[in-house]
């Protein structure tokens, strides 16, 4: 991923659920088990009782045979990625953001804010098989990089593409308005067990606040879900 950018940040409650945005980090402990299974020990069939005939020696039951290696995951892209979003036009930088100290996710601000994508280091990494969890604006002084996200459509693709040309590709399952004061927006950021991307923006009509730096705020949060569809490694 590229460094974030070095214009000075300001947090804002992206999901605006600051009482209850630590859980978008305490649900990301996962429990660390062994990889692959143990073979079992060899069965040993005890001697019959002893007669006056010669007893027999002890017979093992052969060993199973060893359970078949376990494919070793799919390594992440190297750090220096764009998103590309054909349909609406969209090749943009992603930077590093994470949370602040009210575990609040971060967004970009700054001269170059509206150009950017964030990456939320809380999520996974795209092509790792979990929840990558994405961000931008709508606006900013103007039609930002996710200006457009609303009108993509179930089968369009995303793709997030590295320096050295290797890209995973992801296809949309979901266009929805969601509530910034529903928990369910929130839950969309959780971690997953299947390779998904997800992508936050803003949505709804925006009203004034005099936040010195973001002016106001909107309605309603625009989220799409995205399903892998492709990893290509060079």
């Amino acid at each position: 991923m590229l460094e974030p950018l070095t214009a000075p940040e300001k947090r804002r409650p992206l999901i605006a659920l600051a009482a209850v945005s630590s859980l978008a980090l305490g649900v990301l402990g996962y429990a660390v088990f062994p990889g692959g299974d143990e073979e079992e020990a060899a069965l040993v069939v005890a001697s019959p009782s002893p007669s006056a005939s010669a007893s027999p020696a002890p017979t093992v039951a052969p060993a199973p045979p060893p359970p078949p290696p376990r494919p070793a995951p799919l390594p992440p892209l190297s750090d220096t990625q764009s998103m590309i979003i054909d349909r609406i036009g969209v090749n943009a930088p992603v930077a590093v953001y994470g949370l602040d100290e009210n575990r609040v996710p971060v967004v970009p601000t700054g001269d170059y804010a509206g150009g950017v994508v964030a990456w939320y280091d809380f999520s996974a990494r795209p092509g790792s098989g979990g929840n990558a969890v994405f961000a931008g604006h709508v606006t900013w002084n103007g039609a930002a990089v996710f200006y457009s996200l609303s009108t993509l459509g179930a089968g369009d693709q995303i793709r997030l593409v590295d320096d050295r040309g290797a890209q995973v590709v992801y296809q949309v399952v979901m266009n929805e308005s969601m509530d910034p004061n529903d928990p369910a927006t929130l839950q969309m950021m959780y971690p997953a067990d299947r390779d998904m991307l997800t992508i936050v923006t803003c949505g709804g009509s925006f009203y004034r606040t005099g936040d010195p730096v973001f002016g106001g705020e909107y309605t309603s949060r625009t989220v799409i879900r995205a399903e892998l569809v492709s990893i290509t490694r060079v």
